[in-house]
């Protein structure tokens, strides 16, 4: 087949050279795997480093604290992974002796791992020839033989990736996986590829029709919610103040954060002083309240859309359950929360 005849040859002279493709060791490939969805590689890398180091096997990870996890973890956004993480852990080293599954339909029992994690682990790992399909090859494929589908239609998955099983050469699923994988993130990109340098350029049916920005196609919209969150950092004559962990199902389920007054609109900042005044978050007198950040930040998930605000509280006497700082850095926050205790 012409399509991996010429990719697997570009992609043994174009590769990055990345640590979890160095090792067939099913850890390591799960890992990279899971902090590399909705992630660039550039970013994960130094977490995927700081991971295999402070967790060199399975049983490590699995001993681990929930929240050393999670403080690892921070920054790198979609927390829910960390957390399934954290319980395939315990399953694959407490009931499967530390051996993961070797194929794809057993891979895909463990909590986390989907579809596309389940054949990147088969196929790199075990070369079981199944194909992987994400956004890179989802693009690669529809590009190249000019597909139209909806890629965010239900029956897109199955016609891309029997598609890209056909094209998979005998015994050698894992590196044309990569190969295609590798294609969309360095060649193919989403935005003005550069096609004159493309080793596929003279058999690219959307090259040929002009259709190369069209591809592919995704009509479906995620839709995005906005929510106003006003988080009150207490401070006591100590300097000490309180966090608190959020239990609710949800975004940052099991981080920490301030005591936090969330509207549903966008209010005055005049409003929100007089609802902190009102509401009873601890039983401390307020002093004085100020408004640590008067240009809102805008912190943007793949779904909501966040506006907040820090306010300063300043009480008297001593806080219960007051925190020092130095005490509040060990604790696992949102990046967004964070970057702001950094700054203070």
């Amino acid at each position: 087949m012409k399509f991996s005849n010429l990719l697997i040859p570009w992609y043994l002279q174009n590769k990055r050279d990345l640590p979890w493709r160095n090792t067939t060791d099913p850890y390591h490939i799960w890992l990279s795997e899971i902090m590399l969805q909705q992630t660039r590689v550039a970013q994960g890398l130094p977490y995927f480093l700081r991971f295999t180091e402070a967790f060199p096997t399975v049983f490590d990870l699995a001993k681990a604290d929930e929240e050393e996890v999670l403080k690892l973890w921070q920054g790198l956004g979609y927390y829910s992974r960390a957390r399934n993480l954290h319980q395939t852990a315990k399953h694959i080293a407490f009931e499967l002796n530390g051996e993961f599954p070797k194929t794809y339909t057993e891979l895909l029992k463990l909590k986390g791992i989907g579809e596309y994690t389940a054949a990147a682990i088969a196929s790199f790992s075990y070369n079981e020839l199944v194909p992987v399909v994400d956004g890179n090859v989802y693009r690669v494929l529809s590009r190249y033989f000019d597909i139209e589908t909806d890629i965010a239609s239900s029956g897109a998955r199955k016609e891309f990736m029997q598609l890209a099983a056909a094209l998979i050469p005998e015994n050698q699923a894992d590196i044309f996986n990569q190969g295609i994988m590798e294609f969309g993130a360095l060649q193919c990109v989403p935005k003005n590829p550069d096609c004159k340098v493309c080793v596929l350029n003279d058999s690219c049916m959307a090259l040929q029709k002009k259709k190369v920005a069209q591809l592919p196609v995704k009509l479906k919209k995620t839709k995005v919610t906005n929510r106003y969150f006003n988080y009150l950092v207490f401070s006591d004559e100590k300097e000490n103040t309180i966090i608190q962990k959020r239990t609710q199902k949800g975004i940052w389920y099991n981080l920490y954060e301030f005591p936090l007054l969330e509207t549903i609109t966008d209010e005055s900042d005049e409003t929100i002083l007089r609802l902190i005044e009102n509401q009873v978050f601890v039983e401390n007198k307020i002093e004085e309240i100020k408004l640590c950040n008067p240009e809102i930040i805008r912190h943007k998930l793949s779904h909501q859309h966040l506006h907040i605000k820090f306010w300063k509280v300043q009480v008297k006497g001593l806080l219960l359950n007051g925190i020092g700082w130095e005490s509040v850095m060990n604790f696992p926050f949102p990046i967004v929360i964070y970057n702001f205790i950094e700054k203070i």
